[in-house]
């Protein structure tokens, strides 16, 4: 079996995130390649395609939310990610049972006793009408019934895992500041969720795995599993082993590929990217040695934005009144240096719509 080594799976997931070069697609399209955009932070996903796309133009993104053809859900692991509406419709009541256990896994003892279907059927009664409401006004009219759980727990169990819900705008659009007002899900797209089909096989679970090695791939069980949230999806993975190609990283793991995806050469030159904060790129992974070092791991976890340079996390990223400000994490070569400086004045002008292109770099713990 073929060992791809870490810089050919760095290549690889350049190439499927849409990070070698930069693509001519559509918003929409690109949304729907990447199976997602992680959008806990209103704005980052504006960034993450502005890092993937040619010409992108932050109204399109904005435009595809209030048109309804993107929505905002709480889905793979239980973060919020901005999706397609098709894909909301497919994949929400694949997630049902593993949003509902990671509720619990912090709030096990709020809901001892307590009936979760006959909680989801009156969160569904509360928000039947299709008017946006606060997580606060949901949980007010459950408290009476339900007066155990505390508020936080009830509102995050019932928003966040048991009734499935969008968050609607203006929460998320380009530069707009608002709360979260959650929709059902079927309300606002005017069509309910997919039931899931009971087969051995697991049909929506094979969508899934498909979608992830398109967008993130070759990658091991425990790679699918880190970026969905669900326990390795072991039957779809058995039904789709025959259309499936199998190689091993230097750690001995098995990775599974669609058979034409782009693996490109090793060699291939990677060009400097600003990533958003949590983007997929780095957390789509159980093991995530192929794009950022063991030593700077934490920076993805803890929110920072980063910069790839030579493929790999070398840099974080914030904005300060206009200047986007560098932290180097290694040493840079001039080239290096002129490379970021670059991309970085680019990605000011993006952001302050071409009134700043400064860029500055700093020192760790400046």
């Amino acid at each position: 079996m073929t060992v791809l080594d870490g810089r050919a799976l760095n290549r690889a997931t350049l190439a499927r995130q849409l990070l070698l070069d930069r693509a001519g697609m559509p918003g929409l399209d690109a949304v729907a390649h990447l199976g997602g955009l992680q959008a806990q932070e209103p704005q980052e996903p504006y960034v993450g395609l502005w890092s993937r796309l040619r010409a992108f133009e932050p109204a399109t993104l904005s435009d595809l939310l209030i048109r309804r053809h993107v929505v905002r859900v709480h889905l793979m692991r239980r973060t919020v990610h901005l999706v397609t509406a098709d894909d909301a419709v497919a994949w929400r009541a694949r997630h049902d049972a593993m949003l509902r256990q990671r509720v619990l896994g912090v709030y096990r003892d709020e809901f001892e006793g307590t009936d979760l279907d006959e909680l989801a059927a009156a969160g569904r009664a509360v928000m039947a009408d299709g008017k946006p409401r606060s997580t606060a006004e949901v949980v007010g009219e459950l408290t009476a019934r339900w007066p155990a759980p505390a508020r936080r727990a009830l509102g995050e169990m019932v928003v966040a895992a048991l009734v499935p819900v969008v968050q609607a705008p203006p929460r998320g659009l380009w530069r707009t500041k608002a709360g979260v007002r959650n929709v059902l899900l079927s309300s606002w797209l005017g069509r309910g969720v997919d039931t899931p089909v009971l087969d051995g096989s697991d049909p929506v679970g094979q969508a899934l795995v498909r979608r992830y090695l398109a967008a993130f791939g070759p990658a091991a069980s425990a790679d699918l599993r880190a970026w969905c949230g669900l326990t390795g999806l072991p039957a779809a993975v058995r039904a789709l082993r025959e259309e499936l190609v199998s190689f091993r990283d230097e750690r001995g793991r098995e990775l599974l590929d669609l058979p034409d995806a782009p693996r490109p050469d090793p060699g291939t030159p990677a060009p400097v990217r600003f990533l958003p904060a949590f983007d997929n790129a780095i957390l789509g992974y159980q093991d995530r040695s192929r794009i950022i070092d063991d030593a700077h791991r934490g920076v993805s976890v803890a929110g920072e934005r980063v910069v790839l340079v030579d493929g790999r996390v070398a840099a974080t990223w914030t904005v300060d009144v206009g200047t986007v400000v560098v932290t180097p994490l290694r040493g840079f070569s001039r080239a290096d240096r002129d490379g970021v400086a670059e991309q970085g004045s680019e990605l000011a002008s993006f952001l302050s719509d071409g009134e700043s292109s400064r860029v500055r770099f700093a020192a760790p713990g400046d």
